[in-house]
């Protein structure tokens, strides 16, 4: 199960979540399956099933507790026909993802604060860089590991029998089972609230000048925090700055990450401790017409029954297991304030609501709902 929130984007993209979400929003229209990895604002949820007695398992339901608003189940189904994938394929392998070798030069910066650092940036000239100033330049940390995905003999959620979005304040904190042919009896499990759909971020920027002081409230249950931009100067120089206290380009830090690597990368000072809820970051390190990323990682919670004993050496037949993954994801531009932009936005709405009935639904018709 992958649990994402997104939040921010361009105005006017299309994509989900009434009006606002479209607003802010990007991405495909809908609740389809591949949300949690680029999806438009809002919350989302993508669940794979499979079995190792039924490796072509057709169908699915999954027991959802009552604050989901879904309830009582969900139907999941298995994306298409073909050959199921064997199931000995690791799901622990982490994946790296592709790049494409740019043009011209790119400047890095990092870290937090109101000055360019002494050292920075570092520059890498595309058209005399050798493959081993490459491998340096691109350093990148990643951990991501495979989550949901969509595979013949897998049943999924969201699915085309079951494509309902998650409404507005929906929980999932609660009970949860699994059933089907191939299901073992008992698949039952509890979501606490530390595993619950995460909020939005709202990051709000300020100018002061030689800098943007970017801010965000607190959130329970995030673990570390990062952020990261990219932007053009002129026609052949791309400008990268991450808040990784650690000269590192951020390209695979941006999506799930496992327990282990979150815990050691906020040793490492690459993440944001918890409790942060600011940074500044110098102009010339951030640019003027790039894209502000910025993600809050969710705990990963790993179940699994029977429990494995404490005697490694005793032996163990686990019946089912459970892998849930979260993240709250933002995406803005430099000088673009995301709260004062929604609450503008919802002000309004409220204020053409009243000044004309239907307008708000003409607004929403217009924008997607």
């Amino acid at each position: 199960m992958d649990l994402a929130t997104y939040s921010g984007g361009m105005p006017g993209m299309p994509g989900g979540g009434g009006m606002l979400g479209s607003l802010f929003g990007g991405g495909k229209g809908g609740n389809v399956f591949g949300n949690t990895q680029a999806g438009p604002a809002g919350r989302w949820m993508d669940v794979t099933l499979y079995s190792r007695s039924k490796p072509d398992m057709r169908e699915a339901t999954q027991q959802v507790p009552e604050g989901s608003r879904l309830a009582p189940v969900l139907k999941l189904l298995s994306p298409v026909e073909g050959k199921p994938v064997p199931l000995d394929t690791p799901d622990e392998v982490t994946e790296q993802p592709e790049y494409h070798k740019p043009k011209g030069k790119i400047l890095l910066y990092w870290g937090c604060g109101t000055e360019v650092r002494k050292g920075q940036p570092r520059v890498l000239d595309m058209a005399k860089a050798s493959p081993a100033e490459l491998a340096r330049f691109f350093q990148s940390r990643r951990a991501t590991t495979r989550g949901a995905h969509s595979t013949p003999g897998r049943p999924i959620w969201p699915s085309k029998p079951d494509n309902r979005l998650i409404p507005e304040g929906a929980s999932l904190v609660g009970e949860h089972g699994f059933s089907g042919d191939g299901v073992p009896e008992g698949f039952r499990f509890t979501l606490g609230a530390a595993h619950d759909l995460m909020p939005a971020i709202v990051l709000k920027q300020q100018d002061q000048g030689n800098a943007w002081d970017l801010s965000w409230q607190p959130m329970a249950q995030a673990q570390a925090w990062f952020l990261a931009s990219m932007s053009m100067r002129g026609e052949d120089e791309m400008v990268v700055w991450t808040s990784s206290e650690q000269a590192d380009m951020g390209f695979g830090l941006l999506d799930y990450q496992p327990n282990a690597a979150v815990q050691r990368w906020l040793k490492d000072k690459v993440l944001l401790k918890p409790a942060t809820t600011a940074c500044s970051v110098p102009k010339e390190a951030m640019g003027e017409a790039g894209m502000l990323r910025m993600i809050a990682f969710g705990e990963e919670l790993n179940l699994v029954h029977p429990p494995r004993p404490k005697d490694l050496k005793a032996p163990w037949q686990p019946i089912w297991a459970v892998k849930l993954r979260l993240k709250s994801v933002a995406t803005s531009m430099p000088g673009m304030d995301m709260g004062k932009m929604m609450k503008d936005a919802a002000k309004q709405e409220a204020e053409d609501t009243k000044k004309a009935p239907g307008a708000i639904d003409l607004l929403k018709g217009i924008f997607g709902k």
